[in-house]
């Protein structure tokens, strides 16, 4: 699967979430603070999945569809990947 530019933007913006987290823990920042940034990162991350999961879900249905071929395991197995992501 290609990604595209946005898909690799969201991982770098959690990467720099990431990083901020870092700082803040460096900086002894506040136990609430730090939890607050890590649980914006996970919910980030999170939708990350899902985007990547449901394109390359359309993307493989399309390939299948026009091959003649069943696609109700690819959907299983894209549910697959979002029950195991969490």
């Amino acid at each position: 699967m290609e990604f595209d530019n946005q898909t690799k933007n969201r991982v770098k913006r959690i990467e720099g979430q990431l990083r901020g987290i870092l700082k803040m823990m460096e900086e002894n920042k506040d136990c609430k603070d730090v939890i607050t940034q890590l649980s914006a990162t996970r919910s980030a991350i999170d939708r990350t999945i899902g985007v990547i999961v449901s394109s390359n879900l359309v993307e493989c249905v399309r390939e299948a569809n026009e091959n003649g071929e069943n696609t109700e395991a690819l959907v299983k197995e894209a549910v697959n990947l979002l029950v195991r992501s969490r």
